[in-house]
Order: C-alpha cells, then sequence, then structure tokens
C-alpha cells in the first residue's frame, strides 16, 4: 500500500510540472563567446536588427543623460527692486557717480543675463542652460549667465579701480554688496526630470540590420562579441516572430524527458541518502512540495519578468530542508531544486551557480549564527555570495563599469532577506507535517526550561541520570548516523513523568527513606510504572513534539519491572501473573528510540558495579542489551544487528571514560621532631 501510495505521489508531481513548465521551444543552437561554433555554417534566414547590448544601452543613458539640458525660469521682479536699493545705498555712502554708474551697470547686466544661486548642474549638461522668458524656453550658453560669486567678484573688481589702496572687503560691507544680489533664474526641477526621463526612455534599442541571405558565423568561427551580439539578436527575433515551429509533440516529448530527469535525481538522492522517506510520506510530500514550489517559482516568474528570478529566495529550499534532515541530504537535494533554473530560462547557469553557492554559504551560517538578531548576519552571507557570483558573471563581458551596473544588488539584497525573513514558516511546516526542527530541538535541551528546571529541583537524581542518557545515547547515536540532537532531546525528557512522585525512585530518595516499605510488590511495580503515563501527560501539557513523546512512551517498552516481578515469584506468587508488573508502553521503532531504550538501562545498571574493570563493564553491557533482544523489545525496531554491535562498543568505551581508576592519592608523613 505505502508503494502505491508512493508512486501516486510522484505521477502527481510530475503533471504539475509537466502542466507548469512553459510552452515554449528551446533556441535550437547554444553558443558562448570566446568558443567555436560548432555548428554548420550559418546564414540569417530573415531580416531581423541587431540589438544593442545592455552595456551599450546603460552608455548611451549615461550620455542623453550628461546632455540634457537644465531648466530655470526667469523671475523679472528681481532686478527693478534690487538695482533701486542699490542706487539708494551709493547716495547713502556717497560713493562717486562714475563708480556707481560702473557698478549699476555691471549689475543691470548680470540680472538681464540671468544669476543663479549656482550653476552646479547636478549630472546634466554644464553647457548649455533652457531659461523661461515670456512663456518660452530659451537655450542660453552657461557661461553667458553669472552665479552669486561671479558678479559679487566683478563689483568688488569695481571697487578695486574706484579705491585704489583701501580696504576693499570693508567697503563692501560697508556697502552691503550681497544685500543687491539676489538669483532671477530659479531651477525649474519638474521639467528637467521630465525632459530627462523622456530623452532617457527614447534611446533606441537597435543598431543596423542583418539582411536574408548574409553570414552570420562561419562552422568552426571562434564566436566575438560582435559575432555573439549578432547571434543573441537572430535568437530573440527568431523566438518573438517565429517561436518553437517543431512538432507539439515533439516539445512534449521534451517537457516529459526533463522532468524525468529532474524527478530522476530527485529519487536517486532520497534512495541513496535518506532511504526512510519512502516508509514515511509525510517526509516524502514535505521534499516533493519544496520541489514543486521551486518549479512553480520558476516557471510563473519566467512568464512575468526574468528578472524577478533574482528577487525569489531560492537559499530558502536548503535552509527548509536542514530544519528537518542532514546536512548530508539537504546539499544534493538543494541542487534538484535549483534544476529548474538550468532548463526554463535563458540565464539560467548563471542563476543556477549563483544560488548554489548562496544557499550552500547559508547553510553553513546558519548553523553558528541561527539565535535572535544574529539569524540577519546570515542574510549578509547570502548576500554576499548572490552579489560576488553574479557580478563575476556580468564581469564575464569584459567591462567593469557595465558589470557593477548591470548587477541587481537591490533584487538581490531583497532575496537574501526574504531568505531570513520566511524561514520562520518552518513552524508551520511542523505543525503541518509533524515534524519537529532541529532549531526546536536546540530550544528543547536547553536544561533552562521550564520542564526540566523542574526535574532539577524535584528530583534531582532522575535529572542527572537523564544528564548522563542524553550523553551515553548522543555519542552511540552518532556512531551509528543516527539523529544525535533527536536522541539527546528524548533520552533529557524520558523519565521526566517521575517528578510526580520522584521520592519512588531510588535515585531521589534519601539515606534511610524507603518509599517501597510497606507497599506490595504489585503497589510497588504500579507505582513505578506509573512514570510513563505521567511523563506522557506532563509531555502533551507542555507541548513537546510527539516525536519527543515517543521516546517517554518507548524507553522502557513492554518489559517488566524485574526487582518487583522477582520479589513477588520469591515470596510464591504466580510467574505467570506478568500483567502488574509490565510496562504498558509502545515498543521503540526507530534507532533513535531503541538508542536511549538501550542508554537508560544501561546506565542505570551501571551503578550497581562494584567493579569498574574493562571486563565488568563489557559484561554489564552485553547482559542488559541481550536481555531487552530476548524479551522481544526490539521486534518492530528499524535497527540492524550491526549497528546493536555498533551501539554496545559506544556504551562500553563511555562507561570505561566515566569510571576510569583515579590515582590514589599518597599520605604525607609528619615530620619527626
Amino acid at each position: 500500500m505505502k508503494n502505491y501510495r508512493i508512486y501516486i505521489c510522484f505521477i502527481v508531481l510530475a503533471a504539475l510540472m509537466i502542466l507548469l513548465y512553459p510552452k515554449e521551444g528551446k533556441f535550437q543552437y547554444e553558443y558562448q563567446k570566446g568558443r567555436p561554433w560548432v555548428y554548420e555554417t550559418l546564414i540569417a534566414p530573415f531580416d531581423f536588427p541587431i540589438l544593442k547590448t545592455e552595456a551599450e544601452m546603460l552608455r548611451e543613458k549615461e550620455e542623453r543623460a550628461s546632455e540634457t539640458v537644465a531648466f530655470y525660469s526667469y523671475d523679472p521682479t528681481v532686478a527693478p527692486a534690487r538695482l533701486e536699493q542699490f542706487a539708494h545705498r551709493a547716495v547713502e555712502v556717497n560713493l562717486a557717480n562714475r563708480l556707481t554708474r560702473e557698478m549699476y551697470d555691471d549689475l543691470s547686466e548680470a540680472y538681464n543675463r540671468g544669476i543663479v544661486a549656482s550653476l552646479n548642474t547636478g549630472g546634466y549638461s554644464d553647457k548649455v542652460i533652457s531659461v523661461k522668458r515670456d512663456k518660452r524656453f530659451i537655450e542660453t550658453p552657461a557661461t553667458e549667465v553669472y552665479d552669486i560669486d561671479r558678479i559679487y567678484n566683478i563689483l568688488k573688481s569695481d571697487l578695486v579701480y574706484g579705491y585704489p589702496g583701501m580696504d576693499i572687503d570693508s567697503i563692501a560691507t560697508l556697502l552691503s554688496l550681497k544685500d543687491f544680489i539676489e538669483p532671477n533664474l530659479h531651477f525649474d526641477e519638474n521639467t528637467t526630470q521630465m525632459v530627462h526621463r523622456n530623452a532617457v526612455s527614447y534611446i533606441s534599442p537597435t543598431k543596423g540590420m542583418v539582411y536574408a541571405g548574409q553570414l552570420i558565423v562561419s562552422e568552426g568561427e571562434i564566436v566575438t562579441s560582435d559575432i555573439c551580439q549578432i547571434l543573441d539578436s537572430y535568437k530573440a527575433e527568431y523566438k518573438l516572430s517565429y517561436g518553437y515551429s517543431g512538432s507539439p509533440n515533439a516539445l512534449l516529448v521534451s517537457h516529459l524527458l526533463m522532468v524525468f530527469a529532474i524527478l530522476a535525481l530527485f529519487f536517486f538522492v532520497l534512495w541513496f541518502v535518506e532511504r526512510d522517506c519512502f516508509e514515511d510520506l509525510r517526509k516524502l510530500v514535505f521534499l516533493m512540495q519544496l520541489l514543486l514550489l521551486s518549479f512553480l517559482a520558476v516557471a510563473i516568474l519566467f512568464r512575468v519578468d526574468q528578472r524577478l528570478l533574482y528577487l525569489f529566495p531560492f537559499a530558502l529550499g536548503v535552509l527548509y530542508v536542514s530544519a528537518f534532515f542532514r546536512d548530508d541530504l539537504a546539499c544534493p537535494l538543494y541542487l534538484v531544486y535549483l534544476l529548474p533554473l538550468l532548463v526554463i530560462p535563458e540565464n539560467g547557469v548563471e542563476l543556477f551557480f549563483c544560488n548554489a553557492v548562496a544557499g550552500l554559504v547559508g547553510l553553513l551560517a546558519y548553523g553558528r549564527f541561527n539565535r535572535g538578531w544574529l539569524q540577519f548576519v546570515n542574510a549578509l552571507f547570502i548576500f554576499l555570495a548572490l552579489a560576488v557570483v553574479s557580478f563575476a558573471f556580468k564581469l564575464g563581458t569584459g567591462d567593469l563599469s557595465y558589470a557593477v551596473k548591470s548587477t541587481n544588488f537591490l533584487y538581490l539584497g531583497i532575496a537574501a532577506i526574504l531568505s531570513v525573513v520566511l524561514y520562520p514558516f518552518v513552524f508551520i511546516f511542523e505543525k503541518v507535517f509533524g515534524f519537529v526542527s532541529y532549531s526546536r530541538l536546540w530550544d528543547l535541551s536547553d536544561t533552562n526550561n521550564t520542564l526540566l528546571r523542574n526535574l532539577q529541583q524535584k528530583a534531582p537524581g532522575t535529572f542527572q541520570h537523564a544528564l548522563q542518557v542524553a550523553n551515553m545515547a548522543e555519542q552511540a547515536a552518532r556512531e551509528i548516523g543516527a539523529d544525535a540532537m533527536l536522541v539527546r532531546v528524548g533520552a533529557l525528557y524520558h523519565d521526566i513523568g517521575k517528578i510526580e512522585n520522584p521520592m519512588c525512585f531510588i535515585e531521589n530518595q534519601a539515606e534511610g527513606v524507603n518509599y517501597h516499605a510497606g507497599l506490595t510488590p504489585e503497589e510497588s511495580a504500579r507505582a513505578i510504572i506509573k512514570h510513563v503515563d505521567d511523563g506522557l501527560n506532563l509531555a502533551h501539557k507542555a507541548n513537546l513534539p510527539e516525536s519527543v513523546c515517543d521516546f517517554i512512551a518507548s524507553h522502557h517498552g513492554q518489559s517488566r519491572t524485574l526487582y518487583f516481578y522477582n520479589v513477588y515469584c520469591n515470596a510464591g506468587g504466580d510467574p505467570a501473573n506478568t500483567e502488574p508488573f509490565t510496562y504498558n508502553g509502545k515498543l521503540p521503532e526507530t534507532k533513535e528510540q531503541v538508542v536511549v531504550m538501550m542508554a537508560d538501562a544501561v546506565e542505570a545498571a551501571s551503578r550497581t558495579l562494584k567493579d569498574y574493570s574493562e571486563e565488568s563493564i563489557s559484561a554489564l553491557v552485553e547482559k542488559i542489551l541481550a536481555s531487552r533482544i530476548d524479551d522481544s523489545q526490539l521486534t518492530r525496531a528499524d535497527i540492524s544487528l550491526k549497528e546493536i554491535g555498533e551501539v554496545k562498543a559506544s556504551f562500553k568505551r563511555y562507561l570505561q571514560q566515566i569510571y576510569h581508576a583515579r590515582i590514589a592519592y599518597p599520605k604525607r608523613k609528619k615530620p619527626t621532631a
């Protein structure tokens, strides 16, 4: 039944990808600047214009922008008022008549030609300006108008001739010269920008023509920049005017093969790296959903505007996968998610490499910067990766200024920020698919959280036991390639139910206190067994993930409380009456659950050893694990005998390191009198 559902999922995914695939054929020639033309000699089959390159368009826009004339409006009310004020002032200070006339004439001439606050044209033409007088714009050489500094210096020069040898600055201050100089030409920003936009937007995208029958490129000829430009123009005209002219069936077969290739790679990555996904439909559907999302984004943005592909945060794909799976799956699977970029858009190679590098850089960075505001450091790393690779591709044209201006740093920056801002959607995936992310596991492993703090305060002995089990189980999990972080968290919480009745368990009892004194073996067993149900109740109240609750339910499986069962039998009880002494938990199913079950039993039993020699530790581990196997506790577990052997070896090494021999310090002899 599971295989049948898997086939259905792949068929549905393939059908959706085929429907989304843009119904366009690929240009029949592949070429690259600097490489030889590997096809037969190409003759133009029709007339087509030669399109300008992006670099040429940028240069022409800059030239047009620099040629745009700055527009000014003329204010006729300024000159009469200021000239009259000057005349009155000259009389007040007894300025010589001849000097007054000279300065008046110079000031009048300046107002007539026009005075501006500054001739800084802000990037527009510095040769000509356009002045609006009497509702007409008149182009005027920029050298013919005055700015404030220029006319002020002219008037001071007049004073130098009139009062040789005197302090001219003091005379200028006495006259209040600057009060009579006011701009009567005002920059018209709206008109200037409108003319600038029109001038830049009306640039022809073409230069010259290629006519039918004209040679484009010969077989074996090196594709130079000029030939590449003509080939690009031919390709654009072909797609615009002629489009795909082949068989629709051939196009469909092409799309089918492309989709099949992508899905085949997807399948093999899962098969060789994370085969468990085929046993868990939730995992498979989640990973398929990410592939479909990537394909959907490429297909839609390609139709709308290819530039938007730089805006999409593809790096999220690898972060979402790594949130629930190991990095050795996230990396190859992410490259599969990026394959639509290679087969759909024209600039797919650049987009593929940009996002491949950015995603892997983001994956490395997120392992180190994943708390609070530090998460935005990941956005910086992702942006730098995107920008550097994109800039490198643009720089391949050989034009540095074009590479800088054509690299869309704004779009790449937005994509990097979205890769961090949208990451919290991982918690929605947790709820929808029942997963638990590594971020959540990391938080749960913090012993300062409420539940573990309660365990530490109310059942300190159990807390120390849980820490030792977590360390032992985590080390063993790494040995067999299991999920070490999940194992650690499961081990920390497996005995959480002992909070409800800590004195029932020997590790929490004070010396001389025996909780079980006066209880029958059945009552004692019932109290011991109850910690599993209590643990599940506490876990559900604390909203622990189900994958963590499974460790609580399975860490004893359906084994028996042997101590009280043996006491019961020795007191004459019926050995067949095992139900009161049997845990009602679930049998472990995953490697992780098996490791925690084994570590729990071994760690508890190791405290009873009197001799911690290598032989006694080895015998203990073998005995405990053999009892679990003989008791049929691992019949549902997905773990091999080889992996069980590796777990045993790991436990033995761990216990030997913990209980290693210590040096006996010699006593110091007392000095003799």
